[in-house]
């Protein structure tokens, strides 16, 4: 009769009388050289522990299907290395996301830096097209947020001159920056 290995008993108990006691043991006996294993794989001591105890977990959650083919060892040191390397799949997938994530951001953070400048220079060209009146009356309104009545007073006109001049200004900046209409409107209030 051959001699059954200590690990290969365990597993045995574990899978067909759900043996907690054997469990425990074979725990107390793996935990810390698979953890070891581990760290050949990956650099975090944590990483390593939180791959060995997942596959405990797993092995006490499917101990009726375990199939045992060569040893119990050998199903303990592949579990552990299969973890491990899809960890450092996924992390690899993860930082490969997080960089691509991290391009897209510095490439809006650009674009809208430029938009903004873009569109200041834009909305000083069109204002220069404007009346001197109209164009200083939008400044006024918009830029130093003066009232329809401060901008009256300053200037001695009636509101209504006022209101006038911020419609047409207003009409005018829409027809000539209409491709720029949603980021004007965010620029200008």
């Amino acid at each position: 009769m051959p001699k059954v290995d200590r690990t290969d008993e365990l597993f045995r108990r574990i899978s067909l009388q759900d043996d907690e006691e054997a469990f425990r043991l074979l725990f107390y006996d793996f935990f810390a050289p698979l953890c070891v294993f581990a760290h050949r794989y990956i650099d975090e001591p944590e990483s390593c522990e939180d791959i060995v105890q997942e596959t405990f977990y797993r092995i006490w959650k499917n101990r009726k299907s375990l199939c045992i083919d060569t040893s119990a060892r050998n199903l303990l040191l592949t579990s552990v290395r299969n973890s491990c390397l899809d960890w450092l799949r996924h992390r690899a997938t993860e930082m490969r996301w997080s960089e691509s994530m991290q391009d897209r951001v510095e490439e809006a953070y650009t674009q809208e830096l430029y938009t903004t400048v873009e569109l200041e220079h834009l909305l000083n060209v069109a204002l220069s097209k404007l009346p001197e009146a109209v164009a200083s009356t939008f400044r006024r309104n918009r830029f130093d947020g003066k009232t329809y009545a401060e901008i009256a007073e300053e200037k001695q006109l009636s509101v209504k001159t006022i209101e006038a001049y911020m419609m047409k200004a207003l009409k005018f900046l829409r027809s000539e920056l209409r491709d720029y209409l949603p980021f004007l409107m965010l620029f200008l209030y």
